[in-house]
């Protein structure tokens, strides 16, 4: 009797009609359902992305107070907090000094720079006219309020999420609480992968850590060089070849420190601005600029980046500057600052999972050639 129950449920399992009994059918969904779920997972990724990337921003500044700390390790033996502490104590006070300068020595300079920038860019068009080129400031101001429109309109999502010194406030207060206990954090996450998983992904995340960090100290330093040595070349450099003082020399060397923290892009965007200014006091002075821009990108480039490079990671240059200029395009500013640590952490992931699959490879030539 048990047997002719059996047999009936199987022949009823046979003839049900939600059962697909052709395997190729059965394979042809199983391949529609993941595509369905790839599609699904980069709609889901386009709507939160911009969220995405304040939690990472959270997660490099998190990084750079965990460096602070860590080395303050070295020389107090203190608790973490209050190494932490220590790190944001002084954090605050450095830009609570570069706020008080720049509003009681360069805030003038600051009001005055945006219209002699449109003026140096007005006299560059008349002399590209002079010399046969048909280029009209009304098209070129069009073009820059479409550019400017356009990052407008891609940077609304992420500022309407929290505007845009909220933004800022969020990211230093949720890199704090990972700051202060990464580990807690960090386990959270392994627990959401599986049992046999959560090694490697503990092995990953501790070089993706050292990896940021070491990028993050190595672009502090970098913007400090670039700062203090700019600044000394603008302000007093110029009496030893007879020109004198540029110009905005502290606000120059403030917005060349702070734009070498993007790669590339920031030390052109810097090198056009400190050129313009110099040329606004005549061509003696711009070339003096324009050497200026040179000798601190070159010792920089030649000297001291590849100093640090041998502690920190090491990105191809285009590679660096392709993926600022898709970040940029997607994420408006925040993006492009966020674009380096980002492509250093995929390069990271990618070459732990390479080594991964080197090592399986070479236990599975083992049990091979032990069969």
């Amino acid at each position: 009797m048990a047997e002719d129950k059996i047999d009936i449920a199987d022949e009823d399992l046979g003839t049900s009609p939600s059962r697909i009994g052709d395997p190729r059918i059965r394979h042809e969904i199983h391949r529609a359902a993941i595509w369905a779920g790839v599609i699904g997972l980069g709609i889901l990724a386009v709507y939160i992305a911009r969220p995405l990337l304040v939690i990472f921003g959270a997660l490099v500044f998190a990084s750079m107070i965990d460096g602070g700390a860590r080395l303050l390790g070295r020389f107090l033996p203190i608790g973490r907090t209050w190494r932490v502490s220590i790190v944001l104590f002084f954090t605050v006070g450095f830009f609570g000094w570069l706020i008080y300068f720049a509003g009681s020595t360069i805030s003038q300079d600051a009001a005055e720079f945006p219209a002699l920038i449109q003026q140096q860019i007005g006299q560059l068009i008349e002399f590209a006219r002079a010399q046969g080129f048909a280029i009209s400031q009304d098209h070129l101001e069009n073009y820059a309020g479409s550019i400017g429109s356009g990052i407008s309109t891609v940077t609304k999502a992420l500022g309407g999420i929290v505007g845009g010194v909220t933004t800022i406030i969020l990211i230093g207060i949720i890199g704090i609480y990972i700051a202060i206990d990464p580990l807690l954090y960090e386990r959270g996450l392994a627990w959401m992968l599986p049992r046999h998983r959560r090694g490697e992904f503990y092995k990953t995340a501790a070089r993706m850590g050292q990896t940021l960090r070491r990028l993050m100290a190595g672009r502090l330093v970098g913007m400090v060089f670039e700062g203090v040595f700019t600044y000394v070349l603008l302000a007093y450099g110029g009496y030893i070849v007879g020109v004198g003082p540029v110009p905005m020399a502290a606000l120059l060397a403030i917005l060349t420190g702070l734009l070498a923290f993007v790669p590339n892009l920031g030390a052109i965007i810097s090198g056009v601005l400190m050129v313009l200014v110099g040329f606004s006091e005549g061509t003696d002075m711009g070339l003096y600029t324009i050497f200026v821009y040179f000798f601190v990108q070159n010792f920089d480039g030649y000297v001291v980046i590849p100093m640090i490079a041998q502690k920190t990671v090491d990105l191809a240059p285009a590679l660096v500057l392709a993926a600022q200029l898709i970040m940029g395009i997607l994420f408006g500013v925040l993006g492009l600052f966020l674009a380096d640590p980002m492509l250093a952490m995929i390069k990271v992931a990618l070459e732990r999972r390479a080594e991964q699959n080197d090592a399986e490879a070479k236990l599975q030539e083992a049990a091979d050639n032990g069969a």
